[in-house]
């Protein structure tokens, strides 16, 4: 698998906003209920970049197959933090590793700019869960109904973090 930065989103939008649309109609949390329409999907896509939003893919044979976005933040007194923002991987590329070379990536893209605390959120009964906790992650909350998933069933979130040092 490949992974690179995503500097220019137009060459990718397309693609994108696909493996967006099909995230939420499974049913993940993403800050968007189902249906999500292409052109939700691609306005979406056209607020990522940032100076303080990185965004990665994951390519299988030249295919996205996942995406990862690092969002700093923007206090003056916390420019050493960021946020894992938007993990998902393509229902075809499950089970491949994928998700866990996005964060690896991710963090290691974090580290080199400086960052040593890396914050996120999940649903508490969601997959990603095990995968964060096999990457280090720490559980330290829970928060009861704090997002909708697609459908608008209210879900409660697990925090986490990390330490890079």
């Amino acid at each position: 698998m490949e992974i690179k930065e995503i500097t220019e989103i137009d060459v990718h939008k397309e693609e994108l906003s696909s493996l967006f649309q099909s995230i939420v109609a499974e049913g993940a949390s993403m800050n968007y209920l189902h249906p999500m329409s292409k052109e939700t999907a691609l306005s979406y896509w056209d607020t990522v970049l940032s100076e303080q939003v990185r965004l990665f893919i994951g390519l299988l044979d030249g295919q996205i197959a996942g995406t990862i976005q690092l969002h700093y933040s923007d206090k003056e007194n916390g420019r050493h933090r960021a946020e894992i923002a938007k993990l998902m991987t393509s229902t075809k590329a499950r089970r491949k590793g994928v998700a866990r070379k996005l964060i690896q990536h991710a963090e290691q893209a974090a580290k080199a700019d400086g960052k040593t605390l890396l914050l996120l959120d999940t649903e508490k009964e969601g997959p990603a869960n095990l995968l964060y906790q096999s990457e280090g992650y720490v559980l330290f909350g829970e928060v009861p109904d704090f997002a909708q998933d697609a459908f608008g069933t209210f879900l409660a979130g697990n925090f986490y973090y990390k330490l890079l040092k």
